[in-house]
Protein backbone atom coordinates (compact mmCIF):
# COMPACT_ATOMS: atom_id res chain seq x y z
CA UNK A 1 0.00 0.00 0.00
CA UNK A 2 1.84 3.43 -1.38
CA UNK A 3 1.47 6.28 0.74
CA UNK A 4 -1.11 9.08 -0.22
CA UNK A 5 -0.12 12.27 0.76
CA UNK A 6 -1.86 15.78 0.04
CA UNK A 7 -0.03 17.82 -2.52
CA UNK A 8 -0.19 21.78 -2.20
CA UNK A 9 0.02 22.52 -5.22
CA UNK A 10 -2.82 20.28 -7.10
CA UNK A 11 -4.76 20.31 -3.97
CA UNK A 12 -5.21 16.78 -3.71
CA UNK A 13 -4.07 12.91 -2.18
CA UNK A 14 -1.48 12.25 -4.47
CA UNK A 15 0.72 9.14 -3.87
CA UNK A 16 4.24 9.64 -3.31
CA UNK A 17 6.89 7.28 -5.07
CA UNK A 18 10.36 7.52 -6.71
CA UNK A 19 10.60 8.98 -10.18
CA UNK A 20 13.92 7.29 -10.57
CA UNK A 21 12.31 3.43 -9.46
CA UNK A 22 14.96 3.61 -6.89
CA UNK A 23 14.82 6.78 -3.87
CA UNK A 24 12.01 8.93 -3.20
CA UNK A 25 14.17 11.85 -3.37
CA UNK A 26 12.93 15.07 -0.83
CA UNK A 27 14.03 18.20 0.65
CA UNK A 28 13.42 20.32 3.34
CA UNK A 29 13.85 23.43 3.97
CA UNK A 30 16.33 23.62 6.85
CA UNK A 31 16.59 26.07 10.02
CA UNK A 32 18.17 29.72 9.80
CA UNK A 33 20.90 29.31 12.35
CA UNK A 34 21.13 32.54 14.74
CA UNK A 35 19.52 31.23 17.64
CA UNK A 36 17.82 28.45 19.09
CA UNK A 37 14.86 26.47 16.98
CA UNK A 38 11.75 26.59 18.79
CA UNK A 39 9.13 23.80 19.28
CA UNK A 40 6.64 25.28 16.11
CA UNK A 41 10.06 25.08 14.06
CA UNK A 42 10.06 21.66 15.45
CA UNK A 43 6.60 20.51 14.40
CA UNK A 44 7.89 20.81 10.52
CA UNK A 45 11.02 18.84 11.48
CA UNK A 46 9.15 16.29 13.31
CA UNK A 47 6.49 15.82 10.84
CA UNK A 48 8.63 15.93 7.68
CA UNK A 49 10.57 13.09 9.92
CA UNK A 50 8.09 10.69 10.04
CA UNK A 51 7.09 11.19 6.28
CA UNK A 52 10.49 9.53 5.64
CA UNK A 53 9.96 6.67 8.76
CA UNK A 54 6.23 6.20 6.79
CA UNK A 55 8.17 5.57 3.42
CA UNK A 56 11.09 3.67 4.98
CA UNK A 57 8.87 1.53 7.27
CA UNK A 58 6.63 0.85 4.42
CA UNK A 59 10.11 -0.89 2.74
CA UNK A 60 10.77 2.19 0.26
CA UNK A 61 14.26 3.78 0.13
CA UNK A 62 14.45 7.63 0.72
CA UNK A 63 17.50 10.61 0.24
CA UNK A 64 16.24 13.24 2.05
CA UNK A 65 18.30 16.50 2.05
CA UNK A 66 17.79 19.49 4.78
CA UNK A 67 19.93 22.91 4.26
CA UNK A 68 21.30 25.08 6.66
CA UNK A 69 20.37 28.90 5.93
CA UNK A 70 24.03 30.07 7.59
CA UNK A 71 23.85 33.40 5.69
CA UNK A 72 20.92 36.06 6.22
CA UNK A 73 20.18 39.47 7.59
CA UNK A 74 19.76 37.74 10.57
CA UNK A 75 22.83 35.92 11.06
CA UNK A 76 24.61 38.71 10.08
CA UNK A 77 22.84 40.94 12.30
CA UNK A 78 23.38 38.62 14.77
CA UNK A 79 26.93 38.00 14.87
CA UNK A 80 28.21 41.46 14.29
CA UNK A 81 26.03 42.26 17.46
CA UNK A 82 27.78 39.67 19.35
CA UNK A 83 31.14 40.69 17.58
CA UNK A 84 31.95 36.84 16.15
CA UNK A 85 32.49 36.13 12.74
CA UNK A 86 29.84 35.03 10.59
CA UNK A 87 30.84 30.95 10.31
CA UNK A 88 31.58 30.36 13.99
CA UNK A 89 28.76 32.29 14.87
CA UNK A 90 26.21 30.02 12.74
CA UNK A 91 28.31 27.02 13.01
CA UNK A 92 27.73 26.92 16.80
CA UNK A 93 23.74 27.33 16.63
CA UNK A 94 23.63 24.64 13.70
CA UNK A 95 25.53 22.26 16.73
CA UNK A 96 22.83 23.21 18.96
CA UNK A 97 19.94 22.09 16.22
CA UNK A 98 21.95 18.96 15.55
CA UNK A 99 21.78 18.06 19.54
CA UNK A 100 17.95 19.39 19.40
CA UNK A 101 17.16 16.76 16.49
CA UNK A 102 19.10 13.97 17.97
CA UNK A 103 17.10 14.36 21.55
CA UNK A 104 13.81 14.50 19.51
CA UNK A 105 14.75 11.08 17.65
CA UNK A 106 14.99 12.90 14.24
CA UNK A 107 16.83 10.73 11.51
CA UNK A 108 19.88 12.46 10.10
CA UNK A 109 19.45 13.54 7.11
CA UNK A 110 21.57 12.01 4.33
CA UNK A 111 23.12 15.48 3.19
CA UNK A 112 22.82 18.73 5.07
CA UNK A 113 24.22 21.43 2.81
CA UNK A 114 24.94 25.07 3.96
CA UNK A 115 24.16 27.81 1.86
CA UNK A 116 27.53 29.43 2.50
CA UNK A 117 29.11 26.30 1.06
CA UNK A 118 27.07 26.92 -2.29
CA UNK A 119 27.77 30.28 -3.16
CA UNK A 120 29.52 29.10 -6.35
CA UNK A 121 26.23 26.91 -7.70
CA UNK A 122 24.12 29.99 -6.88
CA UNK A 123 25.97 32.53 -8.86
CA UNK A 124 25.98 30.12 -11.61
CA UNK A 125 22.13 30.09 -11.32
CA UNK A 126 21.58 33.48 -11.06
CA UNK A 127 23.78 33.86 -14.11
CA UNK A 128 21.85 31.40 -16.55
CA UNK A 129 18.61 33.54 -15.54
CA UNK A 130 20.06 36.79 -16.69
CA UNK A 131 21.69 35.51 -19.56
CA UNK A 132 17.94 34.14 -20.26
CA UNK A 133 16.26 36.91 -19.86
CA UNK A 134 14.73 36.18 -16.55
CA UNK A 135 16.27 38.17 -14.47
CA UNK A 136 18.34 41.42 -14.34
CA UNK A 137 21.51 43.40 -12.26
CA UNK A 138 20.41 47.09 -11.15
CA UNK A 139 22.35 50.05 -10.65
CA UNK A 140 23.74 49.17 -7.07
CA UNK A 141 24.53 45.61 -8.45
CA UNK A 142 22.02 43.74 -6.72
CA UNK A 143 20.00 40.92 -9.08
CA UNK A 144 16.38 40.60 -9.05
CA UNK A 145 14.31 38.26 -10.84
CA UNK A 146 11.68 39.54 -13.04
CA UNK A 147 8.30 37.82 -12.28
CA UNK A 148 6.68 39.21 -15.36
CA UNK A 149 9.00 37.16 -17.10
CA UNK A 150 7.50 33.70 -15.63
CA UNK A 151 3.92 32.90 -16.65
CA UNK A 152 3.11 30.65 -14.35
CA UNK A 153 4.24 32.89 -11.15
CA UNK A 154 1.86 31.99 -8.45
CA UNK A 155 0.84 28.46 -9.36
CA UNK A 156 1.28 26.86 -6.20
CA UNK A 157 0.10 29.78 -3.59
CA UNK A 158 -2.92 30.44 -5.85
CA UNK A 159 -1.41 34.09 -5.86
CA UNK A 160 -3.12 34.72 -9.62
CA UNK A 161 -6.29 35.05 -7.29
CA UNK A 162 -5.57 37.74 -5.42
CA UNK A 163 -3.39 39.92 -7.73
CA UNK A 164 -0.13 41.56 -6.08
CA UNK A 165 -0.60 45.36 -5.15
CA UNK A 166 2.34 47.49 -4.07
CA UNK A 167 2.46 51.35 -3.51
CA UNK A 168 5.18 53.47 -4.59
CA UNK A 169 5.41 54.72 -1.02
CA UNK A 170 5.76 51.02 0.15
CA UNK A 171 8.39 50.55 -2.71
CA UNK A 172 10.65 53.67 -1.77
CA UNK A 173 10.84 52.55 2.12
CA UNK A 174 11.68 49.33 1.17
CA UNK A 175 15.15 50.39 -0.21
CA UNK A 176 14.61 48.19 -2.71
CA UNK A 177 13.06 50.53 -5.27
CA UNK A 178 15.39 49.70 -8.19
CA UNK A 179 13.46 47.47 -8.92
CA UNK A 180 11.62 47.34 -11.93
CA UNK A 181 8.45 45.65 -10.75
CA UNK A 182 7.77 45.71 -7.03
CA UNK A 183 6.67 42.35 -7.21
CA UNK A 184 10.56 41.28 -8.60
CA UNK A 185 12.31 39.47 -6.11
CA UNK A 186 16.23 40.03 -4.84
CA UNK A 187 18.67 36.85 -6.40
CA UNK A 188 21.79 38.40 -5.25
CA UNK A 189 21.81 41.35 -2.66
CA UNK A 190 24.71 44.21 -3.05
CA UNK A 191 26.91 44.57 -0.74
CA UNK A 192 25.80 47.27 2.36
CA UNK A 193 28.32 48.93 4.99
CA UNK A 194 25.69 46.98 7.72
CA UNK A 195 26.98 43.64 6.40
CA UNK A 196 30.71 44.45 7.26
CA UNK A 197 33.04 41.92 6.11
CA UNK A 198 30.31 39.32 5.18
CA UNK A 199 30.07 39.39 1.48
CA UNK A 200 31.33 37.51 -1.43
CA UNK A 201 32.35 38.66 -4.66
CA UNK A 202 30.19 38.11 -8.20
CA UNK A 203 30.09 38.95 -11.57
CA UNK A 204 27.46 41.99 -9.94
CA UNK A 205 30.31 42.89 -7.60
CA UNK A 206 30.42 41.97 -4.12
CA UNK A 207 27.39 40.85 -1.90
CA UNK A 208 25.84 37.65 -0.74
CA UNK A 209 22.91 35.77 -2.38
CA UNK A 210 18.94 36.49 -1.95
CA UNK A 211 17.13 33.66 0.46
CA UNK A 212 15.20 32.15 -2.16
CA UNK A 213 18.34 31.32 -4.48
CA UNK A 214 20.22 28.67 -1.95
CA UNK A 215 17.41 26.13 -1.38
CA UNK A 216 17.30 26.09 -5.52
CA UNK A 217 20.88 25.71 -6.12
CA UNK A 218 21.17 23.18 -3.15
CA UNK A 219 18.16 21.48 -4.59
CA UNK A 220 19.66 21.50 -8.45
CA UNK A 221 23.28 19.92 -7.10
CA UNK A 222 21.85 17.30 -4.82
CA UNK A 223 18.76 16.06 -6.00
CA UNK A 224 18.46 17.27 -9.76
CA UNK A 225 16.70 19.94 -11.56
CA UNK A 226 13.45 17.66 -10.49
CA UNK A 227 12.82 15.56 -8.16
CA UNK A 228 10.23 13.72 -5.47
CA UNK A 229 8.88 16.27 -3.12
CA UNK A 230 9.67 19.58 -1.22
CA UNK A 231 8.83 20.62 2.25
CA UNK A 232 8.24 23.14 4.75
CA UNK A 233 6.00 25.05 6.85
CA UNK A 234 3.30 26.78 5.39
CA UNK A 235 4.66 30.00 5.88
CA UNK A 236 6.91 29.00 3.29
CA UNK A 237 4.06 28.77 0.65
CA UNK A 238 4.61 32.09 -0.42
CA UNK A 239 7.05 34.08 -1.12
CA UNK A 240 9.91 30.98 -0.48
CA UNK A 241 8.49 28.05 -2.04
CA UNK A 242 6.61 30.26 -5.24
CA UNK A 243 10.16 32.34 -6.46
CA UNK A 244 12.04 28.96 -5.97
CA UNK A 245 9.93 27.05 -8.24
CA UNK A 246 9.99 30.48 -10.79
CA UNK A 247 14.05 30.29 -10.54
CA UNK A 248 14.06 26.91 -11.26
CA UNK A 249 11.41 26.51 -13.77
CA UNK A 250 12.48 29.56 -16.15
CA UNK A 251 15.84 27.95 -16.03
CA UNK A 252 15.40 24.98 -16.63
CA UNK A 253 11.90 24.34 -18.51
CA UNK A 254 10.96 21.20 -16.34
CA UNK A 255 8.93 20.35 -13.14
CA UNK A 256 10.90 21.45 -10.14
CA UNK A 257 9.67 19.68 -7.77
CA UNK A 258 6.43 17.03 -8.31
CA UNK A 259 4.97 17.07 -4.91
CA UNK A 260 4.55 19.89 -2.37
CA UNK A 261 4.35 18.93 1.40
CA UNK A 262 3.67 21.31 3.86
CA UNK A 263 3.09 21.25 7.53
CA UNK A 264 0.25 23.84 9.39
CA UNK A 265 1.64 26.38 12.19
CA UNK A 266 1.52 25.54 15.94
CA UNK A 267 0.20 27.76 18.45
CA UNK A 268 0.65 28.27 21.73
CA UNK A 269 -2.30 27.73 24.42
CA UNK A 270 -4.58 29.59 21.49
CA UNK A 271 -2.77 32.18 20.63
CA UNK A 272 0.07 32.62 17.77
CA UNK A 273 3.46 32.40 18.92
CA UNK A 274 5.45 35.60 18.57
CA UNK A 275 8.33 36.73 21.09
CA UNK A 276 6.45 39.44 22.37
CA UNK A 277 4.27 37.19 24.18
CA UNK A 278 6.97 35.37 25.29
CA UNK A 279 6.00 31.57 24.11
CA UNK A 280 8.24 30.84 21.99
CA UNK A 281 9.69 27.61 23.57
CA UNK A 282 12.16 25.49 23.01
CA UNK A 283 13.38 22.34 23.54
CA UNK A 284 16.19 23.29 26.57
CA UNK A 285 13.48 25.85 28.20
CA UNK A 286 11.17 22.85 28.56
CA UNK A 287 13.98 19.91 29.74
CA UNK A 288 14.55 22.91 32.57
CA UNK A 289 10.63 22.38 33.35
CA UNK A 290 11.15 18.71 33.90
CA UNK A 291 9.50 17.76 30.21
CA UNK A 292 11.41 14.77 28.02
CA UNK A 293 12.34 15.22 24.36
CA UNK A 294 9.90 12.14 23.77
CA UNK A 295 7.26 13.64 25.21
CA UNK A 296 7.61 17.23 23.25
CA UNK A 297 8.01 14.89 20.43
CA UNK A 298 4.64 13.04 21.29
CA UNK A 299 2.94 16.22 21.29
CA UNK A 300 4.13 17.58 17.65
CA UNK A 301 2.78 14.57 16.20
CA UNK A 302 -0.37 14.31 18.00
CA UNK A 303 -2.24 16.57 15.73
CA UNK A 304 -3.03 16.30 11.77
CA UNK A 305 -0.20 18.50 10.08
CA UNK A 306 -2.38 19.57 7.71
CA UNK A 307 -4.56 21.47 10.83
CA UNK A 308 -3.20 24.13 12.70
CA UNK A 309 -1.72 22.29 16.49
CA UNK A 310 -2.43 23.87 19.61
CA UNK A 311 0.76 23.45 22.21
CA UNK A 312 -0.49 22.73 25.87
CA UNK A 313 0.91 22.54 28.95
CA UNK A 314 -2.05 19.93 29.91
CA UNK A 315 -1.37 17.86 26.16
CA UNK A 316 2.41 17.85 27.77
CA UNK A 317 1.12 16.44 30.78
CA UNK A 318 -0.86 13.84 28.68
CA UNK A 319 1.32 13.04 26.45
CA UNK A 320 3.77 11.78 29.75
CA UNK A 321 0.64 9.35 30.71
CA UNK A 322 0.51 8.32 27.41
CA UNK A 323 4.34 7.87 27.05
CA UNK A 324 4.20 5.48 30.47
CA UNK A 325 1.58 3.61 28.90
CA UNK A 326 3.28 2.79 25.85
CA UNK A 327 6.15 1.78 28.45
CA UNK A 328 4.12 -0.55 30.62
CA UNK A 329 3.26 -2.01 27.13
CA UNK A 330 6.60 -2.78 26.22
CA UNK A 331 7.74 -4.17 29.76
CA UNK A 332 4.71 -6.77 29.62
CA UNK A 333 5.76 -7.55 26.75
CA UNK A 334 9.69 -7.87 27.48
CA UNK A 335 10.29 -5.74 24.64
CA UNK A 336 13.79 -4.89 23.62
CA UNK A 337 13.85 -1.87 21.17
CA UNK A 338 16.63 -1.68 18.38
CA UNK A 339 18.12 1.44 17.61
CA UNK A 340 19.24 0.68 14.51
CA UNK A 341 19.48 2.79 11.43
CA UNK A 342 17.66 0.29 9.62
CA UNK A 343 13.87 0.52 10.30
CA UNK A 344 11.45 -2.60 11.27
CA UNK A 345 8.73 -3.03 8.58
CA UNK A 346 6.69 -5.67 9.82
CA UNK A 347 3.43 -4.77 11.13
CA UNK A 348 1.94 -7.68 11.68
CA UNK A 349 -1.18 -7.12 14.07
CA UNK A 350 0.15 -3.12 14.39
CA UNK A 351 -0.81 -3.26 10.32
CA UNK A 352 -3.75 -0.83 11.29
CA UNK A 353 -1.41 1.95 12.25
CA UNK A 354 0.38 1.32 8.98
CA UNK A 355 -2.42 1.81 7.44
CA UNK A 356 -3.50 5.36 9.24
CA UNK A 357 0.11 6.89 8.42
CA UNK A 358 -0.11 5.81 4.83
CA UNK A 359 -3.39 7.75 4.71
CA UNK A 360 -1.96 10.99 4.47
CA UNK A 361 0.49 10.59 7.47
CA UNK A 362 -2.99 10.57 9.87
CA UNK A 363 -0.75 10.84 13.24
CA UNK A 364 -4.05 11.27 15.65
CA UNK A 365 -5.76 8.23 13.91
CA UNK A 366 -2.60 6.34 13.96
CA UNK A 367 -1.69 6.89 17.74
CA UNK A 368 -5.96 6.35 18.10
CA UNK A 369 -5.41 3.15 16.75
CA UNK A 370 -2.09 1.99 18.43
CA UNK A 371 -3.62 2.32 22.10
CA UNK A 372 -6.43 0.71 20.94
CA UNK A 373 -4.30 -2.21 20.17
CA UNK A 374 -2.14 -1.51 22.87
CA UNK A 375 -5.17 -2.26 25.36
CA UNK A 376 -6.58 -5.54 23.50
CA UNK A 377 -2.99 -7.17 23.00
CA UNK A 378 -2.00 -6.27 27.16
CA UNK A 379 -5.97 -7.72 27.96
CA UNK A 380 -5.12 -10.99 25.87
CA UNK A 381 -1.65 -10.95 27.30
CA UNK A 382 -2.98 -11.10 31.08
CA UNK A 383 -5.99 -13.79 30.11
CA UNK A 384 -3.03 -16.01 28.71
CA UNK A 385 -3.72 -16.42 24.91
CA UNK A 386 0.03 -15.69 24.68
CA UNK A 387 0.89 -18.46 27.01
CA UNK A 388 3.45 -20.79 25.18
CA UNK A 389 3.29 -18.81 21.70
CA UNK A 390 6.80 -17.40 21.57
CA UNK A 391 5.77 -16.70 17.75
CA UNK A 392 3.29 -14.85 18.45
CA UNK A 393 5.07 -12.92 21.13
CA UNK A 394 7.52 -12.25 19.03
CA UNK A 395 5.11 -10.68 16.28
CA UNK A 396 3.55 -8.38 18.55
CA UNK A 397 7.34 -7.17 19.61
CA UNK A 398 8.47 -6.85 15.84
CA UNK A 399 5.07 -4.67 14.88
CA UNK A 400 5.20 -2.60 18.09
CA UNK A 401 8.88 -1.82 16.77
CA UNK A 402 7.81 -1.10 13.62
CA UNK A 403 5.08 1.13 15.03
CA UNK A 404 7.48 3.01 17.04
CA UNK A 405 9.52 3.32 14.54
CA UNK A 406 7.53 4.83 12.28
CA UNK A 407 6.11 7.34 14.56
CA UNK A 408 9.97 8.03 16.01
CA UNK A 409 9.20 7.45 19.60
CA UNK A 410 11.46 5.55 22.02
CA UNK A 411 9.76 3.26 24.31
CA UNK A 412 11.80 1.81 26.85
CA UNK A 413 10.52 -1.10 29.35
CA UNK A 414 10.65 -0.23 32.94
CA UNK A 415 13.79 -0.90 34.69
CA UNK A 416 14.28 -3.01 37.42
CA UNK A 417 16.88 -0.85 38.85
CA UNK A 418 15.99 2.99 40.33
CA UNK A 419 15.20 5.07 37.35
CA UNK A 420 17.40 8.27 37.23
CA UNK A 421 15.50 11.51 38.49
CA UNK A 422 15.47 14.52 36.33
CA UNK A 423 17.87 17.46 37.34
CA UNK A 424 14.76 19.97 37.54
CA UNK A 425 12.47 17.39 39.01
CA UNK A 426 14.87 17.18 42.08
CA UNK A 427 15.10 20.98 41.62
CA UNK A 428 11.43 21.71 42.58
CA UNK A 429 11.32 19.10 45.17
CA UNK A 430 13.76 20.41 46.83
CA UNK A 431 12.42 23.92 46.74
CA UNK A 432 9.00 22.23 47.92
CA UNK A 433 11.33 21.05 50.96
CA UNK A 434 12.66 24.02 51.72
CA UNK A 435 9.25 25.88 51.84
CA UNK A 436 8.02 23.07 54.29
CA UNK A 437 10.71 23.78 56.51
CA UNK A 438 9.86 27.52 55.96
CA UNK A 439 6.27 26.60 57.37
CA UNK A 440 5.44 28.42 53.47
CA UNK A 441 2.06 25.77 52.95
CA UNK A 442 0.35 26.97 50.18
CA UNK A 443 3.90 27.29 47.94
CA UNK A 444 4.65 23.29 48.95
CA UNK A 445 1.15 22.61 47.95
CA UNK A 446 1.70 24.32 44.75
CA UNK A 447 5.17 22.73 44.06
CA UNK A 448 3.68 19.11 44.87
CA UNK A 449 1.16 19.01 42.34
CA UNK A 450 3.34 21.15 39.92
CA UNK A 451 5.94 17.57 40.40
CA UNK A 452 2.61 15.59 39.86
CA UNK A 453 1.83 17.28 36.48
CA UNK A 454 5.57 15.75 35.84
CA UNK A 455 4.61 12.54 36.98
CA UNK A 456 6.14 12.67 40.28
CA UNK A 457 5.18 12.16 43.80
CA UNK A 458 7.18 12.96 46.59
CA UNK A 459 7.06 11.36 50.17
CA UNK A 460 8.60 13.33 53.34
CA UNK A 461 10.08 11.84 55.74
CA UNK A 462 11.89 13.20 59.14
CA UNK A 463 15.23 14.12 57.44
CA UNK A 464 14.65 14.71 53.95
CA UNK A 465 12.15 13.68 51.01
CA UNK A 466 11.95 10.50 48.03
CA UNK A 467 11.00 11.09 44.59
CA UNK A 468 8.93 8.25 42.63
CA UNK A 469 7.25 7.91 39.69
CA UNK A 470 3.63 8.71 39.23
CA UNK A 471 1.44 5.76 37.88
CA UNK A 472 -2.23 5.20 37.63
Amino acid sequence: MPLKLYDTLSRELREVFAMDGESVRFYGCGPTVYGPAHIGNFRTFVMQDVFRRVLETSGQKTYHARNITDVDDKTIRQSQAEGVPLNEFTDRWAKYFDKDCEALNLLVPHIQPSAVAHIPEQIVLIENLIAKGKAYKAEDGSVYFKVSSFEDYGRLSRLADREITTSITERESSDEYERESAADFALWKARRSEDGENYWESPWGPGRPGWHIECSAICMKHLGESFDLHSGGVDLVFPHHENEIAQVEANTNKTFARHWFHIAHLMVEGRKMSKSLGNLHTLEELSEKGYSAQEVRYVLLSGSYRQPLNFTFDSMKASRKAMLKLRDFATKFNFNPSRGSILETEFGPFLPVQEALLSDLSTPEALGRCFRLVRELGEALERGEFEGDEEAMNNVRRGFQATCDALGLLVEPKKEDIEEIPGAVENLAQKRWNAKQSKDWSMADQLRNDLLDLGWVVKDGKEGFELSRFSE
